[in-house]
């Protein structure tokens, strides 16, 4: 099958080098575990860049982008048509994104795989457009097979290009108006939990608008509740083009050995997805930021994972990522450039 690629096995993690990376973790001048998660960090990206001096210098971001039918419902309380705007002030540099992939250095791309407006050829987009928005998963499913499948490839293809100017680290970002809803559909899936206990304003509902929406998701998941028989036809029914294009360049960059930088409430969806498929991909994640979204919690434990930072953020685009990566680079950098204690002539602890 055209999919058959998503099951391909990961890449694994250097055993060798991560036990290095932590002998020089102890031989570094500093009492062991001052330095907090700081030193953990450096030593699994040591074990997955197969090096004991691991860099995040060169970092790639990629924007998923894709409009949403389930809008139809109202559950959002901007128009589909912002997608396709901001796609135009991510390719100008005016977002909050593009402003932090500048301050970090990092490769930028944006990938649009269906808005419901058509766009012009512009400045660092990638048209890998599938379809003009998922269809209403209120009243049907959001995507056919081939369509699912061709959002999968849109984010593996991004994946392969990251690979291929030698990327040291991967952060997915999203953008799509109505996505909020797909992402609390599908991890009320995974969870088997009720979406009203996941919901959350997205762009900005008051209390009766996330009444309504959580209304809305619970009716969509029994609706199509005997045709979700595994991850990926959950994401056909109910999710979206970004989120299955997350999904697949998360799934490529673990196959390929790119560590990757997980970024808040839409991301950490395709994350938990991409685990249903892949259990053992959350050993190539670090997790970025806890979203303000109300679900965003329930994922991360339900992949045991520990946000790097809580800032409140809820904005998406890969913003919560693209704080977090100067974390990593600052993990890097004390793991890398300390002296150790017989460099420095340093007395160690007594025994």
């Amino acid at each position: 099958m055209i999919m058959d690629w998503i099951n391909e096995p990961l890449a694994g993690l250097q055993a060798q080098i991560h036990k290095q990376a932590l002998e020089r973790q102890g031989e570094l001048t500093k009492p062991p575990g001052s330095l907090g998660d700081l030193e953990m960090m450096a030593v699994r990206l040591s074990a997955m860049q197969g090096v004991v001096k691991p860099s995040v210098d060169n970092a790639q971001i990629v924007v998923f982008a894709g409009d949403h039918g389930v809008t139809e419902e109202g559950v959002s309380a901007f128009p589909q048509v912002v997608t396709g705007e901001m796609i135009k002030n991510f390719s100008a540099g005016g977002a909050a994104i593009s402003v932090l992939a500048r301050q970090q250095g990092a490769e930028f791309e944006v990938v649009n795989v269906g808005t419901v407006v058509d766009l012009p050829a512009l400045e660092h987009v990638v048209d890998a457009t599938v379809m003009a928005g998922t269809a209403n998963f209120a009243k049907q499913a959001a995507m056919t097979p081939a369509q699912l499948s061709a959002a999968l490839q849109a984010g593996k293809a991004a994946a392969e290009r990251a690979h291929g100017k030698d990327a040291t680290i991967f952060i997915g970002g999203d953008m799509g108006i109505g996505n909020t809803s797909a992402a609390t559909a599908l991890s009320a899936w995974v969870l088997n939990d009720d979406a009203n206990n996941h919901v959350g304003p997205g762009t900005g509902l008051d209390a009766e608008g996330v009444s309504h929406k959580g209304q809305v998701i619970a009716a969509a998941l029994a609706k199509h509740a005997t045709a979700m028989t595994s991850p990926l036809e959950a994401l056909r029914h109910v999710g979206g083009l970004e989120i299955a294009a997350l999904v697949g360049a998360y799934v490529r960059c673990a196959q390929l050995g790119v560590a990757i930088l997980v970024d808040g409430f839409i991301t950490t969806s395709a994350a938990l997805i991409a685990a249903q498929i892949q259990p053992q991909i959350s050993d190539w994640m670090f997790f970025s930021h806890a979203s303000a979204e109300p679900g965003h919690q329930a994922m991360v434990n339900a992949l045991h994972a520990k946000p790097i930072l809580d800032l409140g953020m809820r904005l998406g685009e890969g913003s919560g990522a693209g704080v977090a990566l100067s974390i990593l680079k600052s993990a890097c950098a004390t793991h890398n450039q300390m002296a150790t204690f017989a460099e420095a002539a340093v007395s160690e602890k007594s025994a």
